[in-house]
């Protein structure tokens, strides 16, 4: 296996130690977990607004995966249903042959399942919306999974997904769990610290950043490899190669082409140039936390806001649409919701821009973007289900990938995935410009989901202190206080 995986990926097929990407070691493929015949896939938080958008990728490579169901479990079974109707009107307009099921039963979700998918949002977009509002007040930036909201959210959220898990444990252990649910690392450590589970975290944003840069050097995103590393929502792409050869020179000398690598101005080329190093979109709220605050102070909005008031519309408009028996009309005005929520992206952190103006440019249609939510949960799916290898970027155990992070810290790294086996390809020792940030970040981490499982708040408070956009016990204490006054439900629990 590992001979032939080198000759596809060469130098960088370079192993760390055994281990799969969750609780339990992967098998091998003369003893695997290999699922013969029509395969079932259940998504936790079904009623979700991008479950649609999947269902759409799903049809796409229907032939491919083999499906017979796709099962949409959700606490809300309306907005499940509501979901669903779109997705069904997707089935009949391409051709679809699997069934779409709704259940509020977790267990019965998940049974028979090979691979469930969790994209949950404990609270809802109202809980987003005033987690990101309470920052803002306490003089920090308000973003969904990075800094307070990510705390936030991570709090609120771990114990359930660990509840979820506990039930797969015991109904389907062997299926796969590719994990949404953001904070998507967060949740990914809490599970394959707390569980047996087969567990992945995904996320388009590493593959959303290689696109671009294959864009602006004029060549085709399958003739471009980015050399990849980090933690989740906190990335790094250090070197850029076209059919083999490195061309990150090339890129970083190109002013116009930095700026056209991001959905906004976020980062100056200067920047970019003096790291030697390509971030993700999320280091912005790092390398540029002031202005990101001070746009949103000046929109008097963040984007959890402005997306409430965004869905808020979208599910009344569909259920009066839908109620008139107009599917089609309901997947069309589903579709221009997605291109707005697409074109406004990072707008209003990084240019003061407003998701509400009246008017915005004509965005790529998102269902047929060659990057995407859908795209990386079916390029994970076709490649754990596939037979020929494929390099793709996930949240895993470090098994010494990284060398500076311990052995059962999950990363995000580069992997090659074949045959239901995962291997995390080896990156060495950090770059020292970004050591100190992702081991603050990781230290973070570990805090924040001990405060969850012991529901402490002496950890939640010390996860804020560490935490590199805070780092202040004064300004953790006020923020604490804050959540336990606002959100008694999630945050009254927690004990000294």
């Amino acid at each position: 296996m590992r001979r032939a995986l080198d000759a596809t990926f060469g130098w960088r097929s370079r192993f760390p130690d055994d281990g799969g990407a969750g609780g339990s070691p992967a098998k091998n493929l003369s003893g695997g977990h290999a699922i013969v015949g029509r395969r079932k896939l259940t998504i936790i938080g079904g009623g979700g607004v991008r479950t649609p958008l999947l269902i759409y990728g799903l049809l796409e490579r229907q032939a491919s995966l083999g499906l017979r169901e796709v099962a949409l479990y959700d606490v809300a079974r309306e907005r499940a249903e509501l979901m669903a109707t779109l997705g069904r009107e997707l089935l009949r307009e391409m051709d679809g042959t699997f069934a779409l099921t709704v259940t509020d039963d977790l267990e019965a979700a998940v049974a028979d399942a090979a691979a469930i998918i969790t994209s949950i949002r404990v609270g809802g977009l109202r809980a987003r919306a005033r987690d990101e509002r309470t920052a803002i007040e306490h003089g920090v930036v308000g973003q969904e999974t990075t800094g307070v909201g990510g705390w936030a959210m991570a709090l609120r959220t771990i114990p359930v997904v660990l509840e979820h898990a506990r039930v797969i444990e015991r109904v389907n252990p062997e299926a796969w769990l590719l994990v949404f649910t953001n904070p998507a690392g967060v949740i990914a450590q809490a599970l394959m610290t707390y569980t047996r589970l087969r567990v992945l975290g995904i996320c388009d944003t590493p593959s959303e950043l290689f696109h671009r840069i294959a864009r602006a050097l004029g060549e085709l995103p399958e003739h471009v490899t980015c050399d990849y590393f980090g933690l989740n929502h906190l990335g790094w792409v250090r070197a850029v190669f076209v059919r083999g050869r490195d061309e990150t020179a090339r890129l970083l000398r190109d002013d116009e082409g930095l700026r056209r690598l991001y959905p906004a101005e976020l980062f100056a080329p200067e920047l970019i140039r003096a790291l030697g190093l390509i971030p993700t979109e999320y280091l912005f709220f790092y390398y540029g936390r002031a202005r990101a605050w001070a746009n949103q102070k000046r929109v008097g909005a963040s984007r959890g806001e402005e997306l409430e008031r965004l869905n808020e519309k979208l599910f009344h408009d569909l259920a009066r649409t839908i109620a008139a028996g107009r599917a089609e009309e309901a997947v069309a005005i589903y579709r221009a919701y997605l291109r707005r929520r697409s074109a406004s992206y990072l707008r209003l952190e990084g240019q003061a821009e407003s998701a509400l103006s009246a008017e915005w440019p004509e965005a790529e249609d998102p269902f047929t973007a060659a990057t995407g939510y859908h795209r990386v949960a079916l390029d994970a799916l076709m490649a754990l289900w596939g037979t020929e290898a494929r390099r793709l970027v996930l949240n895993v155990r470090n098994r010494g990938a990284i060398a500076d992070l311990e052995p059962d810290d999950v990363v995000e790294v580069p992997c090659v995935v074949a045959h239901e086996e995962v291997r995390p390809l080896a990156v060495g020792r950090l770059p020292e410009v970004v050591r100190g940030l992702i081991l603050a970040v990781k230290a973070y981490e570990r805090l924040v989901i001990r405060a969850a499982v012991e529901r402490s708040a002496t950890w939640a408070r010390l996860a804020l202190l560490v935490h590199p956009l805070i780092g202040e016990w004064e300004l953790a204490d006020r923020l604490l206080a804050a959540f336990q006054r606002q959100d008694p439900e999630h945050f009254g629990d927690l004990v000294p």
